[in-house]
C-alpha cells in the first residue's frame, strides 16, 4: 500500500508506456526530418534568386533562365517534406493502436517508401548540380 492509503503502487507506470514514448520520439524524428527537407527545399528554391542578387552586387548579371530547376525542385522537397508529416502521422497512429492490441508495428511498405522519396530527392539534387555547372 502506498503512503497516501489509495491501494497504489507509487510511480508504477501505466502499461506499455516505454513502448507509447518511443513511439512518441520516433514521431519527433519524423518531424525533425520533415521541417528539415522543407528547410532544404526553400533554400534550393531561392538559390538562382541569391544568385541573381550576387552577380548583382558584383556587377556580373548572371545569365541564364530566371529560376532554372532550383524554384521546381524546391518546390518539391517542400512537398515531400509536408509529405513526411503526414507520413510520421500515419504511422503514429498506426503504432498506437498496434501497442494498445499487444502487436509489432513494423512496417516494411513505409520504409520502402520514404527510401525512394529519399533516393528521388537525392537524385533531383545531382541532376541540378550537374545542370547548373
Amino acid at each position: 500500500m502506498s503512503a497516501s492509503g489509495d491501494g497504489l503502487a507509487p510511480n508504477k507506470p501505466a502499461p506499455h508506456t516505454s513502448d507509447h514514448l518511443a513511439n512518441e520520439r520516433t514521431f519527433l524524428a519524423w518531424i525533425r526530418t520533415s521541417i528539415s527537407v522543407i528547410g532544404l527545399g526553400f533554400v534550393v528554391a531561392k538559390f538562382s534568386v541569391w544568385l541573381r542578387e550576387l552577380g548583382a552586387r558584383l556587377g556580373e548579371p548572371v545569365v541564364g533562365q530566371r529560376s532554372g530547376l532550383s524554384l521546381p525542385l524546391g518546390l518539391g522537397m517542400m512537398g515531400v517534406g509536408g509529405l513526411f508529416s503526414i507520413i510520421a502521422a500515419w504511422r503514429y497512429r498506426a503504432v498506437r493502436r498496434a501497442i494498445e492490441q499487444g502487436k509489432t508495428a513494423a512496417d516494411e511498405r513505409t520504409v520502402v517508401v520514404v527510401t525512394l522519396l529519399i533516393i528521388a530527392i537525392a537524385a533531383a539534387l545531382i541532376i541540378y548540380m550537374l545542370e547548373s555547372q
